[in-house]
């Protein structure tokens, strides 16, 4: 029989990069905290942060795939796109989403700034060993932005972000398909638990009906 032993050097004497943290679902970002955040980076012309802000919130991207945006990939020469595709790095399978005219504006604005070009990434990292902003890079931006506007950087993360729009998209038109559609879900189930909507609709339900 082979027993597996415990060498108290090994990768345990790290304390995991979660900790203290609660896992599970990220709740989203309610309307009232998107323009509260968007505001204050407006104020402090904090332009990458805006730019990265907002296209987070429309691309309802994951991190990783967010961080590895290039400018080619929502840009036609000088003119920013209105819809973008990128290939998923978790499913291996395309993805679509749209670019607000705000959104298009703060992306522009930065890459004028950064003096950006097509084949640059959009979002560069400061350490000189990542090319782009890394994952936990731009998660401690995303606390930074809660933390702003008062709310706890526990409760929240860069999932709350990419889960956002597509909330407030399915209490507006309760389509299903369609979020699964703009979340690049390939199963309906997992936009379902992704959502968490089967809770609140049975929720909405029970407040509706009196006995």
């Amino acid at each position: 029989m082979l027993y597996l032993t415990h060498n108290p050097r090994a990768p345990y004497d790290h304390a995991p990069w979660n900790k203290g943290k609660l896992t599970g679902q990220k709740p989203p970002l309610k309307l009232k905290e998107i323009w509260a955040i968007r505001v204050r980076l407006q104020l402090s012309n904090r332009t990458r942060d805006l730019a990265l802000f907002n296209l987070a919130i429309d691309s309802k991207l994951r991190s990783c795939d967010l961080v590895k945006l290039c400018v080619r990939d929502v840009s036609h020469g000088a003119q920013i796109s209105k819809r973008a595709i990128v290939m998923q790095q978790k499913t291996q399978q395309p993805v679509q989403f749209e670019i607000t005219e705000q959104t298009r504006d703060a992306i522009k604005s930065w890459i004028t700034q950064a003096k950006l070009t097509g084949n640059d990434y959009l979002f560069k990292s400061r350490l000189k060993d990542s090319p782009h902003l890394s994952t936990r890079q731009y998660a401690r931006i995303v606390d930074s932005w809660v933390k702003e506007i008062g709310l706890d950087p526990n409760d929240y993360g860069t999932h709350s972000l990419r889960r956002t729009k597509a909330t407030l998209i399915y209490k507006r038109t309760k389509n299903i398909r369609a979020i699964q559609l703009l979340l690049g879900h390939t199963k309906l189930e997992s936009t379902v638990r992704y959502l968490g909507i089967e809770v609140d609709d049975a929720l909405e339900m029970a407040e509706q009906t009196e006995v």
